[in-house]
């Protein structure tokens, strides 16, 4: 057997043995992906530290493409890279003011530019491995998902053959909104070698009794991550105050290398802190400090299991301002995680511990959010949303603190846009909006909530954006983009909007500065493959169109301009192909139905072309090429009746020029020569066509013949 490999076995020792019977190619490289030695990218981090320090020496050009990704998950190789610069909190009054924090999406984006540092990096690289052996995958965090996810798929085993190890439980996606499913690419793209936990036969284990205290000891410079049952017996047999002790020793020792290696400070050293003699102190603190990280870069499941932790550790009666940071935290991480209902209860019980104003403001805005935005459609409802965030308003109202009333009145009221956006009140948003902007220049002094400001007029911008007001929002991404040009949706953003106002050169130049801005974004790949298909660079566009969907196989928006622009560069075969591929995963997909039928009918496959198109037709009645098309294959059948009915129908619903021309055709073969005029001077009208006049004469000399 060849490719990736999913092995699955109770203890870590067993799943050894089933690998050293396999196919793999030397050098090979192990790694551990238990989040609780360096969480997020633990396993990703481990191999990039070994690979990229040699590939950005042979590569230097490799630094530029990749530094996002690379110092976001593994932090130890930003010196390496060049910074990422983020221009508002560089120029904020409030040191550690964050801007911004990253979109869900982002920490996929990340994986995808990993993988595509190592097909870069690893094809000429002597001593690279050949061979990555993951090992306690069940304990993965996401971003170790999300990364193994993208090499599964993307990264030939004969460059790498990946060997994921997981326990014999269950390998089940995290909870909320996914953006892929780990267990679905494992099944696609591994053979499974499996050993049932009732065949697993005599533990082996490491330590006699004599060996107790060197076996805890061993235990816990692993970091309490190895699975073998005489280790954990011999932690477990310890005195609270000797495994204390070995805690505070191997935090020591963390402590001493994590100024080198920070990833240890969002892992390991703090696990070790919390179970040290000073849990409540230096414990608690070293895991703020990696909740925080983890939110500022995005890592939102991560940042919420650590917040949970930490609420639960304190007393809100004792520490309320820790107690608020952590429970806080947890909520907007878990909403931003697409975990809006656990987000709630966090809240609601948050609300029967505090009595303070800003936390019940806090509270407010955020359920508010949660049923403007982040619940599922089922679950949104307008009218609760804007009873949370008017207790919000009402609250921030109250401050004593003029500036921060001001901040809050305006921050609360910017999410009272949101609701009246999601209710389809686009004047009263923007009202809001306009009000907020000014207030905040009249009671705050320059430079003060610049991050805040700029919020605003994004908001702003979006809201004259969907509201057809394109000169105005193209006036607001400008002065955005001036004072936070490092954010690639701004850039996004923006080059939307000039598509719209046919500026398309400038469209597909903000997309190629988003793309520079941010790891691979599937969508902007896709928005300038479409802007180049209207300038005519088919190349181009195809280019664009495989590349989103080589990050994102599900965008069936790719799939089907991919399969329609390979049906107009004549590669009939490939836009089929394309279009069933699509088809698989929606084969209701109206449009490429249509595409389909049309494909069908042009390779003379007549009868599937009719069951494609009468498919397509039931998903979606209003669509006017699906009836033109089957025109077409009436026409051909010779049965101008239909074909005249179903042309009468497209152009009902869509007026084309091509719709009218062809109908034009029909009706000359049918003698109707009026009426075939009429429409060939509708195609003359917006076009200068050539066919269409010569239809037009030859109608014209006909109804002469026809009258003389």
């Amino acid at each position: 057997m060849t490719g990736h490999y999913w092995i699955s076995a109770s203890l870590s020792h067993q799943r050894d043995r089933l690998r050293a019977g396999l196919e793999t190619h030397s050098p090979i490289v192990v790694v551990d992906a238990h989040r609780r030695l360096r969480g997020p990218y633990t396993a990703a981090g481990e191999l990039l530290r070994l690979v990229a320090p040699r590939a950005l020496r042979r590569n230097p050009e490799l630094a530029a493409r990749h530094y996002i990704e690379l110092q976001e998950s593994t932090p130890e190789l930003t010196p390496l890279v060049p910074p990422i610069v983020r221009v508002l909190e560089q120029n904020a009054k409030a040191p550690g003011e964050a801007s911004r924090y990253p979109a869900r999406l982002h920490s996929l984006r990340v994986a995808h530019g990993l993988v595509d540092f190592l097909l870069a990096a690893l094809p000429d690289g002597d001593g690279n491995p050949r061979t990555l052996v993951v090992e306690n995958v069940q304990h993965a965090d996401v971003t170790d998902r999300e990364f193994l996810s993208a090499a599964l798929r993307r990264i030939p085993a004969e460059l790498l053959t990946l060997v994921v190890c997981t326990d014999t439980d269950a390998l089940v996606d995290p909870p909320g909104m996914l953006s892929v499913s780990l267990p679905a690419e494992l099944t696609a793209h591994t053979t499974r070698i499996f050993l049932p936990a009732h065949g697993t036969g005599p533990q082996q284990g490491s330590a006699g009794p004599q060996d107790a205290p060197k076996a805890a000891a061993r235990y816990v410079e692993g970091d309490c991550v190895d699975d073998d049952p005489e280790l954990i017996a011999a932690y477990g047999a310890l005195a609270p105050e000797e495994r204390t002790a070995l805690h505070d020793r191997r935090a020591e020792d963390l402590a001493a290398r994590a100024e080198a290696e920070p990833s240890l400070a969002l892992g390991a050293l703090p696990y070790h802190l919390l179970h040290g003699s000073d849990p409540g102190g230096a414990g608690l603190e070293a895991l703020r400090r990696a909740q925080a990280r983890c939110k500022y870069l995005g890592f939102y499941h991560i940042a919420a299991e650590m917040g949970d932790d930490g609420r639960h550790r304190v007393d809100f009666a004792e520490r309320p301002d820790l107690w608020w940071t952590f429970t806080r935290e947890t909520g907007v991480c878990l909403a931003a995680a697409g975990r809006p209902e656990e987000s709630a209860a966090v809240q609601e019980q948050a609300r029967t511990e505090t009595t303070t104003p800003m936390h019940h403001m806090s509270l407010a805005y955020e359920t508010g959010m949660l049923y403007a935005r982040h619940f599922p459609p089922e679950l949104r409802d307008e009218h609760r949303a804007r009873a949370w965030v008017n207790q919000a308003i009402a609250i921030s109202d109250l401050l004593p603190d003029p500036k921060e009333r001001a901040f809050y009145s305006v921050f609360n009221r910017n999410g009272l846009a949101l609701v009246e956006v999601r209710a389809g009140r686009t004047d009263e948003a923007l009202r809001l909006l306009d009000e907020g902007m000014a207030r905040l220049d009249r009671e705050l002094g320059i430079g003060e909530r610049t991050w805040h400001r700029v919020g605003l007029r994004y908001n702003r911008a979006q809201v004259n954006g969907m509201s057809g007001r394109l000169e105005e929002a193209l006036a607001d991404y400008a002065g955005i983009i001036d004072a936070d040009s490092d954010f690639a949706d701004h850039h996004f953003n923006r080059g939307s909007i000039l598509r719209k106002l046919g500026r398309i050169e400038e469209a597909i130049a903000d997309y190629e500065r988003a793309l520079a801005l941010e790891p691979p974004f599937p969508e902007a790949y896709y928005n300038r493959g479409d802007a180049r298909l209207e300038l005519g660079d088919a190349e181009g566009a195809l280019a664009d169109f495989d590349r989103t969907l080589e990050l994102e196989p599900d965008h069936l928006e790719a799939q089907l301009a991919r399969a329609g622009l390979l049906a107009d560069l004549g590669d009939a075969g490939a836009a089929l192909e394309s279009a069933d591929t699509g088809l698989r995963q929606d084969p209701e997909h109206a449009h490429l139905l249509c595409l389909r039928g049309r494909l069908l009918s042009e390779a003379g496959r007549a009868a599937e072309a009719r069951e494609a198109l009468a498919a397509a037709l039931r998903s979606e009645p209003k669509l006017a090429e699906a009836w033109a098309v089957r025109a077409e294959l009436a026409y051909t059948d010779g049965d101008l009746t239909a074909a005249l009915a179903d042309f009468d129908r497209a152009v009902e619903l869509g007026d084309r020029p091509e719709f009218r021309f062809n109908r034009g055709v029909v009706h000359e073969a049918a003698g109707r020569f009026s009426e075939a005029v009429a429409d060939f001077d509708a195609v003359l009208a917006v076009t200068d066509d050539a066919d269409a006049r010569a239809h037009k004469e030859s109608c014209l000399r006909a109804a002469d013949r026809t009258h003389a």
